[in-house]
């Protein structure tokens, strides 16, 4: 077994199983998909600490426990389409796309590129990496049945809301101040009613500040 894969077990057996996180689907899919290679080569050591992981440009990577107690409060299912939106270098959209059928991941120019890559040389082949801007989603391949922002916002755009299903799921975390909670949402008669799922901190995703055409 490789350095890595222990410290991937590791991961497991000390951050997401002791968070309750023991969905076999989402511990099979994080012990599967190599962390390090969606980090910044500088940042692999730091792959499987229970960190923000810088990325560049003012982005970083959910820690281990965070990230898995988002997918568990989602439930992804196998026939699923899923929407990421801020991918970073891909890791999320890798382990959502051992989720569920298929996974559109929206990332800025500056990132998309390379989660390209990173996705490609992994052997990921049901994942879409899209460049735009992330408070515009990616309405063309929508509806989604589930949305996972893989970073903080202080409110969700009512244009991001629209490209939900109808009875699809998003999880986010809302940012305020220095802390955050994260929240999971859920589309009834085209009002997504968002109910706390737990404390948690990210950076502020681009583009996500409050402004008056942000919706809850």
């Amino acid at each position: 077994m490789s350095d890595f894969s222990q410290r991937r077990r590791m991961m497991v057996d000390t951050q997401v199983r002791p968070s309750d996180v023991t969905k076999y689907p989402i511990i099979d899919a994080m012990l599967t998909v190599p962390r390090e290679a969606f980090v910044p080569d500088d940042q692999r050591d730091a792959a499987y600490a229970d960190v923000l992981v810088p990325l560049g440009a003012g982005r970083a990577m959910i820690e281990p426990r965070s990230f898995a107690k988002m997918l568990d409060a989602l439930s992804v299912q196998p026939a699923e389409l899923v929407l990421v939106v801020g991918a970073g270098l891909g890791y999320g959209a890798a382990v959502l796309a051992q989720l569920g059928e298929f996974v559109v991941a929206l990332e800025e120019d500056t990132l998309a590129g390379e989660a390209e890559t990173r996705l490609s040389e992994a052997g990921v082949d049901n994942v879409a990496v899209i460049p735009g801007a992330l408070t515009e989603g990616a309405a063309k391949h929508g509806p989604y049945d589930v949305i996972f922002v893989e970073g903080a916002i202080e409110a969700l755009p009512a244009s991001l809301a629209g490209q939900l299903r109808e009875g699809g799921r998003i999880v986010a975390i809302f940012a305020d101040g220095n802390l955050g909670t994260a929240r999971i949402g859920q589309k009834i008669d085209g009002h997504i009613n968002w109910r706390f799922a737990f404390n948690a901190s990210a950076p502020l995703l681009p583009g996500f500040a409050r402004t008056k055409d942000f919706a809850l």
